[in-house]
């Protein structure tokens, strides 16, 4: 009997390792070459479970990367958005948010993050980190972005979108000059088995 519960334990034990071990994978493919992305379906389930959700509906598909951030300070750094851009058909609802602060999921080169106006506002637009980005994290009197997920391959890719032409225009104030003068298509996004 007691074999058996030590058997059983280390088949539970087995089973939970392989599941902690394999993130989910997303192959973002776009117009200019593919990025994967390794999602954090245990420390960001919500965010993670969106994500998959516009992914498995084919909500990306057809759409762009539109914004290109580009640091003022540090060139070759900043981060790329992209996602639904607020087209109304292919809108979920709203998720709660998930700061860095209760993930611990820190805002680093190629992390991936969810766009949003303010918390609980994300829905289908998501945006890349090019090198560090501490500034996007959870601190006292900010609420942060919900980093969800890392690339794991093409930030390359990534690097290109970051240095495409953009233009002086902007929906806001804040993204002045970092809309893309010809939008990167995404073509598709899977899951990759």
């Amino acid at each position: 009997m007691i074999r058996l519960g030590i058997a059983l334990a280390a088949l539970f034990s087995a089973f939970s390792t392989t599941a902690h071990a394999a993130p989910v994978r997303v192959r973002i493919e776009t117009s200019v070459g593919a990025i994967v992305v390794a999602l954090e379906t245990k420390r960001a389930p919500v965010t993670s479970r969106n994500f998959l959700a516009y992914v498995d509906e084919k909500r990306f598909d057809g759409t762009s990367f539109y914004r290109a951030a580009r640091s003022r300070t540090k060139p070759g750094t900043g981060f790329v958005q992209g996602g639904i851009n607020h087209v109304a058909t292919r809108m979920r609802n709203p998720i709660p948010h998930e700061p860095t602060s209760r993930t611990g999921i820190r805002h680093v080169n190629g992390t991936i993050s969810m766009a949003r106006n303010a918390p609980g506002t994300a829905m289908g637009d998501f945006f890349i980190a090019v090198g560090p980005a501490p500034y996007l994290d959870a601190r006292p009197g900010f609420e942060g972005y919900a980093a969800f997920g890392q690339v794991v391959s093409g930030m390359d890719v990534v690097k290109k979108i970051l240095a495409a032409p953009t233009y002086v225009g902007g929906r806001s104030q804040a993204t002045l000059g970092q809309s893309i003068v010809k939008p990167v298509r995404i073509l598709s996004a899977r899951r990759v088995r």
